[in-house]
């Protein structure tokens, strides 16, 4: 019975090697004929124009979005919470892959500014920018132009240079 037992184990590991390169040749097949792009762009773009128009008859203060901006600014996440202090925040790459972010909120700015900015902190300096001053932020991983007016607080931030900053700030507008 020995004999059997183990020309049956040997047929049980012959067949699952079979099984198994039948399976690896259909996931070849698979992969080979299913078109799939290695080159392309993993982040998607958003459209944030519901959320903005939802924003602004929302919001107690006028929402800022940008308009005008050049080829290659991509947005990528946008949310409106009416609670938290009516919090806005629109998401985008720039055209060098760095992140840039508006966010406005009627939250106290001695907060809010430190947790959209990742604990950035004001520097003495500040920036001319579309006609109005904005507070210069600096921080280990993000910096931000920090502008507050009439119970808002409005701060663009990311990883971006101080340029693309300035860039998104002068293209924010309310209406």
């Amino acid at each position: 019975m020995g004999g059997v037992a183990g020309m049956r184990g040997r047929q049980t590991v012959r067949d699952m090697l079979l099984s198994m390169a039948v399976i690896g040749a259909v996931v070849a097949v698979i992969y080979v004929f299913i078109p799939h792009d290695d080159k392309a762009d993993p982040i998607k773009a958003v459209d944030y124009r519901v959320e903005l128009v939802t924003a602004r008859r929302a919001a107690p203060y006028p929402v800022a979005a940008p308009e005008g901006l050049a080829k290659g600014w991509k947005p990528t996440s946008v949310s409106y919470k009416g609670t938290d202090g009516h919090a806005w925040h629109l998401g985008f790459l720039d055209p060098d892959g760095e992140y840039v972010a508006v966010e406005q909120s009627t939250a106290p700015s001695r907060k809010y500014i430190p947790q959209v900015s990742q604990q950035a902190a004001k520097t003495d300096r500040t920036q001319q920018v579309a006609g109005a001053a904005w507070e210069r932020w600096e921080g280990p991983k993000y910096d931000a132009l920090v502008h507050q007016d009439k119970g808002v607080t409005t701060v663009v931030t990311g990883t971006a240079s101080a340029q693309r900053l300035a860039e998104m700030a002068a293209a924010l507008r309310t209406s």
